[in-house]
């Protein structure tokens, strides 16, 4: 693996597509009856990416229906336009391209944090003895317009974050990049894990450069992507829209406190071995800090906000009321964040624990 700049400050405007988000609306019109509110079905979108284990986690581990919600989640790459449609109620999604439809009109706001610090990478097939090796070769993405090329994939691997040097080609997820890259088809991807990982534990490609979401020098947080919910959907289903802000918050529990669960579900969702999971799960929870997190400071977003408007990464930054609602988060219940990881989490799995005494501790607890 070459040598990376670590915990750069990154500048986002979104992650996998989202410029694509122009709008949504809720499917019910408002005139629901107590029991049919009950019983409303809620489409929750996310992506193939570690970054949103909630969604499934939610599902599968049963805390939706616990929580007595209809909750059907659809993890594909397709989530802003769905939401576009109006298909969409709620979802994890990147908090650039949320906060550039919204001065488009789309009616969709930040609930919940759901990602702040963690890695994105850069990823070579094993014949790239060399960064330079990539100029000229097949390579998912696009550097003119990708930030994390121009401030850590490029500068960290010495190539040029310019899209002419390559021979760029569009996925539609990270999953069909990696696919395209273990059968031979592009020579590079950059992802959020699993596939880095996959890829080193399958053998087929390397890190060559990574980026966290976080400014070495001051602690400064970025945000990644987001819980997001439709607006109109809180307007007509105000008392499902909390209940699934409360059900985000226990999915991301669930993850520090059932690690070993979680890394079979998510091994099931994202169709990978058992132990590139765990090995996800490890990083997002311990190895990478306390990644996965549904508290809302304010500054991340607010540190995201001003960073878009600098780097003028969008027509009309909107402002920080536009993008945040943290009504849902504070009235739903909620445990504290910083509480729970005090009192739940630092006792059994302290940061700094390496990965293999992380494991053999969820394994024995597992047991129990």
């Amino acid at each position: 693996m070459f040598n990376t700049r670590k915990f750069q400050v990154v500048m986002l405007t979104g992650i996998m597509g989202l410029s694509f988000l122009t709008g949504c609306s809720s499917k019910g019109d408002g005139k629901e009856s107590s029991k049919a509110n009950d019983d409303y079905a809620i489409t929750l979108g996310y992506y193939n990416c570690d970054h949103m284990t909630a969604a499934p986690i939610g599902d599968k581990a049963g805390i939706y229906k616990e929580l007595g919600l209809n909750v059907k989640t659809l993890g594909n790459g397709k989530v802003p336009e769905a939401m576009a449609a109006g298909q969409m109620d709620a979802g994890y999604i990147g908090t650039g391209g949320l906060a550039g439809a919204i001065p488009k009109g789309a009616p969709i706001v930040v609930a919940a944090n759901n990602h702040s610090g963690g890695s994105e990478y850069l990823i070579v097939s094993n014949d790239i003895k060399d960064p330079k090796d990539l100029i000229g070769k097949k390579i998912a993405g696009d550097p003119d317009n990708d930030t994390l090329w121009h401030t850590d994939y490029g500068p960290e691997a010495g190539i040029p974050a310019k899209s002419s040097e390559y021979d760029c080609i569009d996925m539609e997820s990270d999953k069909d990049a990696y696919l395209a890259f273990k059968t031979g088809k592009i020579k590079a991807f950059t992802s959020c894990d699993p596939w880095g990982s996959v890829a080193e534990f399958e053998g087929t490609g390397k890190i060559i450069a990574s980026t966290q979401y976080k400014e070495e020098s001051t602690g400064k947080q970025y945000n990644c992507c987001s819980f997001s919910l439709n607006k109109n959907f809180i307007k007509d289903h105000p008392e499902l829209a909390k209940k699934l802000v409360l059900a985000h918050t226990k999915s991301v529990e669930y993850i520090y406190t059932n690690p070993v669960k979680a890394a079979k579900i998510f091994a099931e969702d994202y169709n990978v071995d058992e132990e590139v999971a765990l090995m996800t799960i490890y990083k997002k929870t311990v190895g990478e800090g306390r990644t996965l997190t549904w508290k809302i400071t304010g500054e991340e977003y607010k540190n995201n906000l001003k960073m878009y408007k600098d780097y003028k990464k969008m027509d009309k930054v909107p402002s920080y009321d536009e993008v945040v609602d943290k009504s849902l988060l504070d009235s739903c219940g909620a445990d504290d964040f910083d509480k729970f990881i005090e009192e739940k989490v630092d006792p059994v799995f302290p940061k700094g624990m390496s990965y293999d005494d992380w494991k053999a501790k969820a394994m024995e607890l597992d047991k129990q």
